[in-house]
């Protein structure tokens, strides 16, 4: 009895050792992410520059991903900068040096405005991000006194 157990325990082990063996190995390159913001003002006068400041979590990480950096602005009109100065244009792509960066922008527009920002892998995953403002004139901030 005992070495029928021993050959049903052995032939079960060879089963899974043959069954649980490859020859591809399987390296994962592409990780889920996210951009994640602190929150941002709601309201920006003409002139004003809001501060974004940003961290992109990776589920995993592959040394060889590469992220980049694009936006659209669908209402109104502004600029939008990283930290280092680097002026963005619409719909280029820029690349990523940082996963913690900051982008700051500056209201060229009296009107509601909002912009939409992309963030890109080389592997073709994408995670879009909507910031919008309020407009915030001069006349809403005058006082009974001012006038």
């Amino acid at each position: 009895m005992k070495k029928n157990w021993i050959y049903v325990f052995c032939t079960l082990l060879l089963g899974v050792v043959v069954c649980g063996c490859n020859n591809e190995l399987d390296i994962q390159q592409d990780y889920p992410f996210d951009l994640v913001t602190l929150p941002v003002q709601k309201k920006i006068a003409q002139g004003e520059t809001a501060e974004i400041r940003c961290t992109l979590v990776r589920e995993g990480e592959f040394k060889q991903a590469q992220y980049f950096i694009r936006y659209f602005q669908p209402d109104g009109k502004g600029e939008l900068k990283m930290e280092d100065g680097t002026v963005l244009l619409p719909n280029d792509l820029y690349p990523l040096e940082k996963m913690v960066f900051r982008l700051y922008y500056t209201s060229h527009s009296t009107n509601q405005q909002s912009i939409d920002i992309y963030i890109e892998n080389n592997f073709g995953q994408v995670v879009q991000k909507t910031f919008s403002w309020q407009s915030e004139n001069d006349e809403s901030n005058r006082t009974e006194k001012d006038e």
